[in-house]
């Protein structure tokens, strides 16, 4: 049995261009949005949800391409563009009865939430980023061996057919490496847990390349059209993560300052998978942010 989020209610919401979301919502309040990351589902946020929703509407969709959302076919760029993602995610929102609320992204969501941030200004009250940068200045922090950390990124902005062939070859075993690696310990994911998000990434191998070679193509684009525009993010904008500049030799403030003026950086001692190993303060910054 898949496990859950408990008082969450578990919905099938439109996004756009006919696909539908699954979501899981609870709590009363103003809405916030949390967006999920690799290779997980919306149940990552199993306990910052629960303790978000005793002032907030919570509202955590599985994106496009995974869980238990739609799955379509990646038959031009732009299907799992982020902007296209980040367009579901107002969707969703707007079926649910909110026109404006406060969003907060993990990994891959970080980056659907910053085009969100981007390119609906007047809808995204608050932006949370956990652990990245964005796409644009991925590639360009990424160098030599030290870019074997994020060996992924390459596979699956190969063209189509030999990464999706090659993962699903060996599913758990590509998707568990990720699932083992990027957590501080294994008590963050606990065994049903991890058969879960296992379970959900290995029948959604072409999606998640799809999201991840859009990454390597459109989103640059997208992202490279609003830096060269000046295009900044006007909200309030924490960004939370592993000391990557550290390891990677790059300036992760700077990076950040860079897209957003009114920013809150910090860096965390948990691992990637934070909202699981560090629920507390994970909440405790969306709550700041919140303030803001």
């Amino acid at each position: 049995m898949t496990p859950t989020i408990p008082g969450f209610e578990h919905l099938r919401l439109p996004g756009v261009d006919g696909v539908a979301l699954a979501a899981a919502v609870g709590g009363h309040g103003s809405p916030v949005v949390l967006l999920h990351g690799f290779p997980q589902t919306h149940l990552m946020w199993r306990h910052v949800a629960e303790r978000l929703a005793d002032r907030h509407t919570v509202i955590c969709p599985d994106l496009r391409g995974y869980g238990a959302s739609d799955k379509p076919a990646a038959d031009s760029p732009g299907v799992y563009a982020k902007r296209t993602m980040a367009a579901d995610v107002v969707a969703l929102a707007a079926a649910l009865g909110h026109d404006r609320f406060a969003l907060v992204g993990h990994d891959r969501g970080a980056l659907v939430a910053f085009r969100a941030g981007l390119d609906h200004p007047e809808t995204v009250t608050h932006l949370g980023i956990l652990d990245v940068v964005p796409t644009l200045d991925m590639w360009d922090v990424l160098h030599g061996v030290s870019a074997a950390v994020a060996f992924h990124l390459y596979l699956m902005a190969q063209p189509p057919r030999l990464p999706e062939t090659m993962i699903a070859g060996s599913a758990d075993a590509f998707f568990g490496s990720f699932l083992d690696a990027w957590a501080g310990g294994p008590e963050a994911l606990p065994p049903d847990v991890r058969a879960a998000y296992l379970r959900a990434s290995r029948a959604a191998v072409p999606s998640i390349v799809a999201d991840y070679r859009a990454s390597a193509t459109v989103d640059i684009e997208h992202d490279r059209a609003d830096r060269d525009a000046g295009t900044r993010l006007t909200v309030p904008v924490t960004v939370l993560q592993q000391d990557w500049g550290a390891r990677l030799g790059y300036d992760a403030s700077a990076v950040w300052r860079a897209w957003a003026p009114d920013l809150d950086h910090r860096l965390t001692g948990a691992g990637h998978f934070m909202a699981e190993e560090a629920p507390e303060e994970v909440t405790a910054a969306i709550r700041e942010l919140l303030t803001r």
